[in-house]
């Protein structure tokens, strides 16, 4: 703790941002990667059905969240006061949570599958190949659960780099597979579920491995594995709010697939899919700055030193930036090859992807800003503002837009979306830090807990 309060802030930005950027990046380029083997290695039709599957999947996760987060946060609060029995109860209740609860869900679509996957988008072409994926993916559904969710109890007692051992491991094997599964053995969209969850099976079985095998401080026992009513009301109650963003994004990627497909058609559907995966590369390296810095802002912001606060977010602000920056110049240069590693020579998907990937990602050079001046706030101990300003950018803003803008511009209004939604939420997450910095320190900075 001596060095975020007297340690350079360059050098300790470095130092927190590094592991959590190559955990950001090394999911987004498992994602991508196989994304690129499936268009590749199948077509355009199984990229728009792996689309519609990702708020499926987003809701998945959602889940695991809501008890990983929620049960990572108690854990943390009693391994410091040094209540051990209380902490294996409560990781117990939550390895419970995260086995009944997903298969809850997949009894659910197994149950109302055609509905449920035309309510998300299918249509057409795109539903058998929809369907072949997900219902594999919901097969395998707990494994990503108990994956996530118990791997967040890692990092509570002190093992981060073991925890990023598990988003690796996870991540190599999948990419692996998925190239053996639909190149080799020619199992097409159902190769890439099936290559999926094995690397979630192999994932669940390395975290399990340290609980089990005596590495862990934190036991599972079966005695603990009884749901306690307060244990999981708790629980729940702080891992609501990830799992309500989760939710919202959910929404987000329902409504758009829905106007992807009453405006462009499978071929749209597919545009987006590419474009959410470029996203999510340039995003990552961003959010894992914005994770670095977090702790640093929270520990002098707790101390007083309103100056390195400052400098803090101004250096993470011009990190993240200048990320962005390079991420769209490489963009502007290489878009068409790029959008070219997801298709097989399929000159009209390129044609469509490439000027919407631009005009969707064109304000990216200043979102940084907005996703580090979000978590600013959550640093500081302000989850109102931080919730706002989170969801602002893709939920409060974009889905109205959505729901306004392709009814006037068709297909265009769709790709449109994103960069005024982005100058907005930049607009009002600027208003935010301009009040909040120019507060007086005695008004901004509690020194003295109440």
């Amino acid at each position: 703790m001596h060095s975020l309060r007297n340690e350079k802030i360059g050098k300790l930005l470095w130092e927190f941002s590094l592991p959590a950027i190559i955990g950001m990046l090394v999911n987004a380029l498992y994602n991508i990667i196989s994304r690129i083997f499936v268009g590749q290695g199948i077509g355009y039709i199984a990229v728009a059905a792996v689309t519609v599957a990702f708020p499926i999947m987003t809701l998945l996760f959602a889940v695991a969240m809501l008890i990983g987060i929620g049960a990572t946060a108690l854990i943390s609060i009693r391994l410091g006061e040094k209540r051990l029995d209380e902490v294996e109860k409560i990781a117990g209740n939550a390895l419970t949570l995260l086995i009944l609860l997903p298969l809850t869900l997949s009894l659910i679509y197994f149950a109302f599958s055609d509905p449920i996957l035309m309510f998300f988008g299918a249509k057409n072409e795109v539903l058998p190949y929809a369907k072949d994926y997900i219902s594999i993916i919901m097969l395998g559904s707990v494994f990503g659960s108990i994956s996530f969710g118990l791997n967040n109890f890692i990092r509570a007692e002190g093992n981060p780099r073991i925890a990023m051992m598990t988003q690796i491991i996870g991540a190599v094997v999948n990419i692996i597979l998925h190239y053996f599964f639909i190149f080799s053995f020619g199992w097409g969209i159902k190769g890439a579920a099936i290559a999926t969850i094995i690397s979630q099976v192999v994932s669940a079985s390395w975290v399990l491995s340290h609980f089990l095998l005596g590495r862990s401080r934190i036991k599972l026992k079966i005695s603990n594995l009884k749901p306690q009513f307060p244990i999981v009301l708790r629980t729940l109650s702080i891992g609501f709010a990830p799992f309500a963003m989760q939710i919202a994004n959910s929404i987000q990627q329902t409504i758009l697939n829905k106007n992807l497909m009453h405006y462009g058609g499978d071929l749209a559907l597919a545009a987006a899919g590419i474009i959410m995966s470029v996203a999510m590369l340039l995003m990552m390296p961003i959010v894992g700055v914005s994770q670095g810095a977090q702790p640093i802002i929270g520990y002098n912001y707790g101390a007083g030193d309103l100056g390195r606060v400052k400098e803090t977010l101004r250096k993470a602000i011009m990190v993240g930036t200048a990320i962005a920056t390079t991420g769209y110049i490489i963009l502007w240069l290489f878009a068409e090859p790029i959008v070219g590693l997801f298709s097989k020579n399929d000159i009209a998907l390129t044609e469509l992807t490439v000027p919407a990937l631009l005009t969707f990602l064109a304000l990216l050079p200043v979102v940084g800003f907005q996703i580090i001046g979000a978590n600013f706030f959550q640093a500081i101990g302000k989850p109102v503002q931080s919730t706002i300003l989170s969801l602002s950018r893709q939920v409060l803003l974009f889905i109205p837009l959505l729901l306004i803008l392709p009814r006037y511009f068709g297909i265009q209004g769709v790709w449109i979306t994103a960069p005024i939604a982005d100058a907005l939420a930049i607009m009002i997450t600027a208003s935010f830090l301009f009040y909040e910095l120019r507060r007086k320190p005695k008004q901004a900075i509690p020194l003295k807990a109440k």
